[in-house]
């Protein structure tokens, strides 16, 4: 679903997602109130409710759809937490992800010692991202919150697992068995799965213990395809 939010101000678009029950959670609200949408999207105007092109086949998804990411990730992001942002793209949600994890050290009056990691296979998209998140909030990269690598996200990054949270900005075609693999217990992964053209299901994965993975189809969907 999407809602025809035009406006003029990062905090009003949030501010309207928030009006149309999109965003309900307030730490979900403040951390995207916090990462402007104009460091990371190159519509005219940004503040708009509707995807965008950044370039080599991919796209920056709609505000609702970010929204929905971090609405189902929220509950399960701790302040130690360390997170997998799978086609990491223009870098929007990493920087949210890495405000989600300081506001939950500042709940608990600890300090933020979770990271963010973005993969994404395009060099272009990796620099791309580490570009808009140093406009947005240099210090994500200068106090080790977040870093941003190339690689195949399919495969995930074995080398930093596992993940406390792993969420995917492209579609996998077949359930995504070695991202699950790569999940801590207590952890979560979000991912988009179908071919594209075809129907897709954005589902949720809990690890349960080592053995066991809870499953829950939550949504249809339309992403571009994960790929090497």
């Amino acid at each position: 679903m999407s809602w025809s939010i035009v406006t003029d101000t990062n905090e009003d678009l949030v501010n309207q997602l928030q009006d149309c029950h999109a965003v309900e959670n307030e730490i979900v609200a403040k951390a995207m109130k916090e990462t402007d949408r104009k460091f990371y999207c190159k519509l005219k105007n940004p503040y708009v409710d509707q995807p965008d092109s950044i370039g080599e086949d991919a796209i920056i998804s709609a505000p609702h759809m970010h929204a929905y990411a971090l609405e189902n990730l929220v509950e399960v992001i701790k302040p130690f937490s360390k997170i997998l942002d799978v086609g990491c793209g223009s870098g929007y949600l990493t920087s949210c992800f890495a405000r989600i994890i300081e506001t939950k050290a500042q709940e608990k009056n600890v300090p933020p010692s979770g990271r963010v990691y973005g993969i994404d296979n395009s060099a272009e998209l990796v620099k791309l991202s580490i570009e808009n998140i140093k406009k947005d909030e240099p210090h994500f990269f200068t106090e080790g919150r977040i870093k941003i690598v190339q690689g195949d996200g399919r495969k995930g990054l074995m080398e930093c697992a596992p993940f406390d949270v792993i969420y995917c900005g492209a579609a996998s075609k077949e359930i995504p068995t070695e991202l699950i693999r790569q999940l801590n217990i207590g952890g979560r992964l979000l991912c988009p799965v179908g071919e594209k053209g075809n129907v897709q299901k954005m589902e949720q994965y809990d690890r349960l213990n080592y053995k066991d993975v809870a499953r829950k189809v939550l949504t249809n969907v339309m992403f571009v395809s994960l790929t090497d």
